[in-house]
């Protein structure tokens, strides 16, 4: 019998031990990420009372961690300090440069306190999922983290009674069509800020990509599957500081600065650079397009990348001043990955 099968079977490996991913782990045990989690059995994984506010309010007394938020085509991971935290009826902000983070907790179903040793020593981090047992985000003590803290997090958070999971895949979206697509195009033409789009499509019902498709070449142009590797290589090469956004239902993760060392490794294309890693599988992008939106500043330009499933797996943006127009630089980066809006 393989000791895997069941990871509460006496004696198993226990998966922290593997040289696997939990990740990978769980998918060939046919279990979420977080199922694995809790079906361990010791010290090493503790789960946690899920209230996010006063989670992500106890991070910062961690000192310096590495932030990872991740889909199944990319993994962006940020190191810094949390700080400058709020939380609205819906939604959460970190806006602590360089960690950047949107919460969307109405999304986070479980979260666990891990610490497992390895030949390099302890890992320690504190790992929230979503109803699906995905991961929405994970915070990785670092060298110089606060031990006490993560032991006080640990303590304070401690479930009682760890409740069965509740984890179900969730089903699979389809495509939308509004009501009325030139109602639609025209509340878009009247966007005044980029942060209206996403309440504009929930008003008409529309996923992200079903949205892109009624929009004419004057907003929405197709570009290479291989744009982001082309983007990167630009943006390091001219020292053009850019906005790369990856997120899942959870957690969007947003980096803002320049980008230097970018390497392809198989089907991977990475940043390594300090404090900023993004791992991208070029190979899971189905589309690329360039997209410009209107705002009270003049039209914003990015480019969006979506996978078989038309669900964004990354986005792209020209760093700006927020009362600012857009850096024409960026633009024409834009134009050179073969978007041809009019001037």
């Amino acid at each position: 019998m393989d000791t895997l099968s069941d990871p509460t079977t006496a004696g198993a490996t226990p998966f922290y031990a593997t040289g696997k991913r939990s990740r990978d782990l769980a998918a060939e045990l046919g279990l979420s990420e977080a199922e694995l989690l809790a079906r361990h059995r010791g010290p090493e994984v503790v789960r946690l009372r899920l209230d996010p506010k006063a989670l992500v309010e106890a991070l910062p007394a961690l000192g310096e961690i590495m932030v990872l938020t991740r889909n199944d085509a990319a993994v962006h991971e940020k190191v810094g300090t949390f700080g400058q935290i709020r939380f609205g009826p819906e939604t959460g902000l970190v806006l602590n440069p360089p960690i950047d983070l949107r919460l969307f907790p109405r999304h986070w179903r479980a979260a666990f306190a891990v610490e497992t040793l390895h030949e390099a020593g302890p890992r320690r981090s504190v790992q929230v999922f979503d109803a699906a047992g995905d991961a929405v985000i994970k915070v990785h003590l670092r060298a110089t983290s606060s031990l006490d803290a993560f032991e006080a997090l640990r303590t304070r958070f401690a479930a009682p009674k760890a409740e069965p999971l509740d984890i179900a895949p969730y089903p699979a979206t389809s495509v939308t069509q509004a009501g009325d697509p030139a109602v639609f195009r025209a509340e878009f033409s009247q966007m005044r800020d980029v942060h209206e789009f996403f309440p504009l499509l929930r008003r008409h019902g529309l996923d992200r990509r079903a949205a892109l498709r009624l929009l004419g070449q004057d907003h929405v142009q197709k570009i290479g599957a291989l744009a982001a590797t082309r983007l990167l290589e630009d943006a390091s090469a001219t020292g053009l500081p850019i906005m790369c956004f990856v997120g899942n239902r959870g957690c969007i993760q947003i980096h803002s600065g320049p980008v230097q060392t970018i390497r392809a490794m198989g089907p991977w294309i990475n940043v390594v650079d300090p404090g900023f890693n993004l791992h991208l599988r070029e190979d899971l992008v189905a589309e690329a397009f360039a997209v410009r939106k209107p705002t009270r500043h003049g039209e914003l330009t990015s480019v969006e990348l979506y996978d078989a499933r038309a669900e964004l797996i990354a986005q792209f943006y020209g760093v700006r001043d927020e009362d600012g127009p857009e850096d024409p630089r960026w633009r024409a980066l834009v134009t050179r990955l073969g978007a041809g809006f009019s001037a």
